[in-house]
């Protein structure tokens, strides 16, 4: 009797601990999401309700500066200026990644080859990015001047232009970050099933209409993913304009994790900075959700 009861408290002992492990394993990561996303965030959201002199809080202004930004000039400009940037970037990117991997979903000598020069790009170290693009686009020893001189041509202003420099700027994430669109739609390409394909081209349809009612309409969840990714990336550049242009000329490229860098760092605002901030996360996540439900209205018509 004494032994069943033994043998009984042991089953118990040993079923609660298989309860108990899988949060135990969760533990770990669960610690560090906790530490480096919810904490950071929480810090945040109590310094976005104070007011800061010389980095040390001085006084309570509850949801001031949250009203303070639609009434400041630059804030309003800096995020036209990130709206502009973004959706340039990653419409051209979405355009270019898509022709991409169009071109090489096909099988041919040496597509493995430029597949992985398709992709070197996004793996480089976008400060390298930008140091490599300024030294192009200096009007003095660049490449571009050297090459318009060599042609008979004068100097290429672009950094010292506001509306080169914003192009200029463009061209550099566009470059950067394509391989990025041209992996994700490249995968969902050749997740297609074939058979609608097959279909089609025993029926003679062309390459046009295949495109048109076939890979498209497929391919749009996937497109979404992909654009919605990369707009809440694109919110958040920084490396590459604070090495290119920090900016400038003027506002020309001065997008809003410039102006709140310049407005926690430089100005020592850091109550209003992280008001800034906090308010920009809230957009960025508003627009992921409204993608994500325009992706589920898509894939239930």
């Amino acid at each position: 009797m004494q032994a069943g009861t033994q043998a009984r408290k042991y089953r118990l002992q040993g079923a609660g601990l298989d309860l108990a492990l899988p949060y135990l394993m969760l533990a770990p990561g669960l610690t560090i999401v906790l530490g480096v996303l919810v904490y950071p965030l929480w810090d945040g959201l109590r310094a976005s309700a104070k007011a800061y002199r010389y980095g040390s809080p001085v006084a309570d202004v509850g949801l001031q500066n949250y009203l303070r930004l639609w009434s400041d000039a630059q804030f309003l400009n800096s995020l036209w200026v990130t709206v502009k940037f973004v959706a340039l970037s990653v419409s051209f990117e979405a355009v270019l990644g898509f022709a991409l991997a169009l071109f090489c979903l096909h099988e041919f000598r040496g597509i493995r080859l430029l597949r992985t020069v398709l992709i070197i790009p996004m793996v480089v170290t976008p400060v390298v990015v930008a140091i490599v693009f300024r030294l192009i686009y200096a009007s003095d020893a660049g490449m571009l001047t050297a090459l318009s001189e060599a042609m008979g041509g004068g100097a290429v202003q672009i950094l010292g232009n506001p509306l080169n420099a914003f192009i200029g700027l463009v061209v550099l994430d566009v470059w950067e970050w394509t391989p990025l669109m041209f992996l994700i739609l490249l995968a969902g390409l050749q997740s297609l099933p074939h058979e609608p394909f097959e279909a089609a081209r025993v029926d003679g349809a062309g390459a046009w209409r295949v495109f048109a009612d076939l890979t498209f309409p497929m391919m749009r969840p996937v497109l979404a993913v992909a654009i919605v990714l990369r707009t809440i990336d694109a919110f958040g550049t920084f490396d590459q304009v604070f090495v290119l242009t920090r900016g400038g000329p003027g506002e020309a490229t001065r997008l809003i994790s410039i102006y709140g860098y310049d407005t926690a760092f430089k100005f020592q605002q850091t109550g209003y900075a992280a008001a800034l901030f906090v308010t920009i996360g809230l957009v960025v996540l508003a627009l992921a959700f409204s993608a994500i439900r325009l992706l589920r209205r898509v894939d239930a018509s």
